[in-house]
């Protein structure tokens, strides 16, 4: 076993899935008696201490085995820095959002997403071993050359959900309920396709439940698509019943879990989908449609759709909410997919994959 791996982040925040990622790996080497820094690009709301500027990073002790693992999710300049580094490397993969989706609504990110796959091929010729959060991203490392894969999912803080909920929160949902509860968690960005859900929404409200609520969980990637999908809900005359809640509080995200009555997913890229977990371990009934990592996560724990038309999901959907034997059958199917990526067996993954780095 190495006796140290820093692991070396373009941006993190805590919270979102590869911050949270990050740390329980942190943890996994410390307990493994594997010393672990984060060095980061950027920050937001890491406590003091928790992280180190990537440019502090002194190198290697004196007879000390080192790799540096990069967590690589964008194009980052924390890539060209580690490019050039002595020390053997390790690459965590969680995809990177193909360009396309952003370059017509921020072309900015665009063009940083664009440099991300740039340099996806260059670290392949420095890399030790490289993970994939799935199988999906693992066939993009090897289709660009890398050496040696593994699948190393994604490590979930199920516990967070178990640490308290905003009471107040939770009762008013419940008690102003009129209708079904659609939910959706994931930043607000073209490629997770926000607006598709609102457009089934509005059909399912025309046909089938004119009371349903929608809420849309989540920080925005794109400024210019968070205004189009408001100014869409407007026109829709959906003011009153579709909720944009921005970035929460971990008790507020469980409050509208347990408050929902279907979790609707129509992303055409992903490269793992956390939420997807999130919502099954919360015993919430799962729609989504079949793109990217999307069905690989989910497995046989949700219905998979083809056809992601609007008066298509809403039929599906009318069918979760109200046909009680359904809902029970996809609960009990999601908590035995749950059990593919809980704590203990991910964590034993990376272990074992760690074992295999020697010299």
């Amino acid at each position: 076993m190495p006796d140290a791996i820093h692991q070396f982040v373009p941006s993190f925040v805590p919270r979102d899935a590869i911050g949270t990622h990050t740390r329980a790996l942190r943890t996994l080497l410390h307990e493994l008696g594997i010393e672990s820094d984060l060095y980061v690009g950027e920050a937001r709301e890491a406590g003091r201490g928790e992280v180190r500027d990537y440019l502090s990073y002194e190198g290697a002790r004196p007879g000390q085995r080192t790799w540096l693992m990069y967590q690589l999710s964008t194009g980052s300049k924390v890539a060209e820095y580690l490019l050039n580094r002595p020390e053997p490397k390790l690459v965590d993969y969680h995809n990177i959002t193909p360009p396309e989706f952003f370059f017509p609504w921020e072309a900015h990110v665009g063009v940083e997403l664009d440099h991300g796959r740039q340099q996806i091929p260059l670290l392949s010729g420095c890399t030790d071993l490289a993970f994939a959060d799935s199988a999906y991203n693992e066939a993009e490392l090897i289709e660009v050359g890398f050496p040696k894969t593994v699948v190393g999912p994604i490590l979930v803080d199920y516990d967070s959900f178990d640490q308290g909920v905003d009471t107040g929160l939770l009762d008013s949902l419940q008690s102003t309920r009129r209708g079904g509860h659609w939910l959706f968690v994931g930043r607000i960005a073209p490629n997770k396709c926000q607006h598709e859900i609102v457009k089934a929404f509005a059909a399912y409200r025309r046909v089938y439940d004119n009371g349903a609520r929608l809420t849309l969980v989540g920080g925005s990637s794109s400024h210019a698509y968070l205004t189009a999908i408001k100014n869409y809900i407007q026109a829709l005359g959906l003011d009153d019943a579709v909720t944009l809640t921005g970035n929460i509080s971990q008790q507020a995200l469980s409050a509208y879990y347990k408050a929902a009555d279907v979790f609707v997913c129509l992303s055409e890229h992903e490269g793992f989908c956390v939420p997807l977990l999130e919502a099954i371990y919360n015993r919430l009934p799962v729609v989504a449609f079949d793109a990217a990592a999307v069905p690989e996560t989910l497995g046989d724990g949700g219905l998979l759709l083809s056809d992601k038309s609007s008066v298509a999901v809403a039929a599906v959907v009318d069918r979760v909410v109200r046909d009680l034997s359904l809902r029970e059958a996809l609960t009990a199917a999601g908590q035995a997919r749950l059990a593919a990526f809980s704590t203990e067996r991910v964590r034993e993954i990376w272990v074992d994959a760690l074992k295999s780095l020697t010299g």
